[in-house]
């Protein structure tokens, strides 16, 4: 197991992190303690969860579950959703939040958890007041660092700014959507988290299952799966090619001697920027399977054929100015001049 920076900052997190999404809702106490031990045993450091996960559940669980290792553990969690009937039990404004991590920290038994992520877009509170009371927490020791979840690149941005202007803890990891059927944080949030010195830590690595293995192309659906439930099923943000990219996948897991949910894990660590992948499971099973994504890399004619057929067709204005540095080198060196 690889251990990366998050980001810039100094925390070092396992390159696989654990998600718990499933745990209290389709993966029961007993299991889920035997799938957090295999974590620990392949080098794992790394665990997420969420406050609405399984309604609270998964942190619960979670929590009784990192008993006695707490210290080993980085420990990501999130607040936004909905956790009760009244009108500040979800979003971002500083009574929800400070509400939110003593909920949290209840659940989880802990004094602190490592990463506290905003975790959906709330327009109806100001930026500034967020970032102030999660502040705040890091003052106070329940948080050690704070991150977001599927920002838009200018709220992303603004967020950076409002933070720095204002002295304020800053977001040190984003956690977005992407995979080989869904790479659209290339075009604007990659570049930005570059920049800022962001660790990307994306979420559905693997499509909701669709490039595990059990799916074929020109099918989306299985028995038993979360497509066919329709639950955590995110087919709708696949690109129209889908069903192209994942012939590519299994063609190069079957040459490679790995299974198609390894090589497809594989593929996003190697994409820029990338501190560590979420994968979540079900079973003890899946992520065995999963841990087989460490330890090796993707490179050469195959990591090639993998990035060009799931490229996305470039847009504006990336489309329109993609030959610039061409027309400025071939202006210092006009043939008028020769």
């Amino acid at each position: 197991m690889e251990y990366r920076n998050l980001g810039s900052c100094g925390l070092k997190v396992s390159e696989l992190c654990l998600g718990t999404m499933t745990f209290g809702r389709r993966t029961d106490e007993t299991d889920s303690r035997r799938i957090v031990d295999l974590a620990f045993d392949a080098g794992i450091n790394f665990f997420d969860t969420a406050d609405a996960y399984g309604s609270g559940l998964s942190e619960e669980i979670l929590g009784r579950t990192l008993k006695g290792r707490r210290r080993q553990a980085i420990v990501a969690t999130k607040f936004f959703n909905p956790m009760g009937p009244g009108p500040n039990d979800s979003g971002m404004s500083r009574v929800h939040i400070m509400n939110a991590i003593e909920d949290s920290l209840r659940r989880l038994q802990m004094d602190y958890v490592d990463i506290f992520h905003i975790h959906h877009v709330d327009i109806q509170t100001p930026l500034e007041e967020m970032l102030r009371a999660v502040d705040d927490l890091v003052h106070q020791g329940k948080v050690r660092y704070i991150a977001c979840s599927n920002y838009e690149a200018w709220r992303l941005s603004e967020a950076l700014w409002t933070s720095k202007v204002n002295g304020l803890a800053s977001f040190v990891c984003y956690q977005p959507q992407y995979s080989l059927v869904v790479r659209d944080i290339e075009q604007e949030l990659v570049p930005l988290c570059l920049n800022k010195g962001l660790g990307i830590v994306p979420w559905a690595p693997l499509a909701s299952g669709f490039l595990a293995g059990k799916f074929k192309p020109g099918g989306q659906e299985i028995a038993g799966t979360r497509a066919a439930d329709k639950w955590a099923w995110h087919g709708r943000f696949f690109a129209p090619n889908a069903d192209e990219t994942l012939a590519t996948l299994l063609e190069v897991a079957v040459e490679l001697g790995k299974t198609p949910a390894q090589v497809a894990l594989r593929w996003v660590l190697e994409q820029p920027g990338v501190s560590s992948i979420i994968t979540g499971v079900r079973t003890v099973e899946q992520l065995r399977d999963n841990v087989g994504a460490a330890g090796w890399q993707l490179t050469g004619e195959r990591l090639q054929r993998l990035n060009k057929v799931s490229h996305l067709p470039p847009r504006y204005p990336e489309s329109f100015e993609y030959n610039t540095w061409e027309r400025r080198r071939d202006a210092q060196n006009m043939p008028s001049l020769t």
